[in-house]
């Protein structure tokens, strides 16, 4: 049972190429630096690819069970701090995510024996700002960057559904690790005693534990009937001042000092959207389905991952 990872060096990737290896699948993990995936798990085998072509790859789909379509530019950069929404890095950020979904569909097309199923990656900006507005994967799409940015994101693998391959988009809200991500950006400030709220506190956070982001993959990738948009965030999402009173109350810090939503967007420009704007979204096709979280709570996910 041959699974193919694009974007299977990044934190969601790796945890899912782990994870299906364990269970007895052959993972393929696509890489720009196959030489230098050296995070992958044992068994899981890194092959070349330029991010934009089936070429040297494409054979790999004849057969195989899935492709999970991962890869795209890291919305908030490589750094510590995010880094700005230029023209051009706007740019990249979309034909990164357009160019891989156009390979993924190149190699299905060409398979004698088709995927049984494409899963591909979108995230819960699919669905604008939305205040305390409860959104599910019924919800209309925004009108802004990253929502139209999700759409065709979601679209670019989307022509399988008419080759009579399963498609599914998994809209990932943050997902949690104290070593990189959001979350790691905001521990900082609490291990040094200056945390609080961003912002007025008052938007909403969709998150996921890692263990369940993953689980929930391999749920849809098993699962005969799973088809169309799923929201991957726990059942509980939390304005940002109540996931940082809770951050607080793990790391036995206080939890008082807000930081000015001018001094962000000043910082960071259009990208401070990110952090000053959210969705409060639920995962009401995962739980129609049933599928069980094993971190439904904030308290109990940053409990376990800040325990390791």
């Amino acid at each position: 049972m041959r699974v193919i990872i694009t974007g299977g060096t990044g934190q969601i990737g790796r945890a899912l190429a782990a994870a299906l290896t364990a269970a007895g699948y052959a993972v393929i993990v696509l890489s720009r630096n196959p030489d230098r995936a050296e995070r992958l798990p044992t068994g899981a085998q890194a092959v070349r690819w330029d991010g934009r072509t089936a070429e040297g790859w494409g054979a790999l789909a004849d057969g195989a069970l899935a492709i999970v379509n991962l890869a795209g530019e890291n919305l908030a950069g490589s750094g510590f701090l995010p880094a700005r929404w230029t023209a051009e890095r706007k740019q990249r950020i979309r034909e990164s995510r357009l160019a891989a979904g156009r390979a993924v569909v190149q190699a299905v097309t060409a398979a004698q024996v088709k995927p049984r199923v494409v899963i591909q990656a979108s995230g819960i900006g699919h669905y604008g700002h939305r205040g305390d507005e409860v959104v599910t994967e019924a919800t209309a799409p925004g009108a802004d960057f990253l929502a139209e940015l999700t759409v065709a994101w979601e679209a670019s693998t989307a022509d399988v559904v008419a080759l009579g391959v399963r498609h599914v988009s998994i809209r990932t809200g943050v997902v949690l690790s104290p070593h990189e991500g959001a979350l790691a950006r905001l521990l900082l400030p609490y291990r040094l005693f200056l945390g609080g709220p961003i912002g007025d506190g008052r938007q909403w956070l969709s998150w996921i534990h890692p263990a369940d982001e993953v689980a929930a993959i391999r749920f849809l990738l098993e699962h005969p009937t799973a088809a169309g948009p799923f929201n991957l965030c726990a059942p509980e999402p939390l304005t940002n001042a109540r996931f940082g009173h809770i951050i607080g109350r793990v790391l036995g810090r206080p939890s008082w000092l807000p930081v000015p939503a001018f001094a962000l967007r000043l910082a960071l420009g259009e990208v401070a959207a990110i952090v000053l704007e959210g969705q409060r979204a639920l995962p009401q096709r995962l739980l129609d389905l049933g599928f069980r979280f094993r971190f439904p709570d904030a308290e109990s996910a940053l409990r376990d991952l800040l325990a390791r």
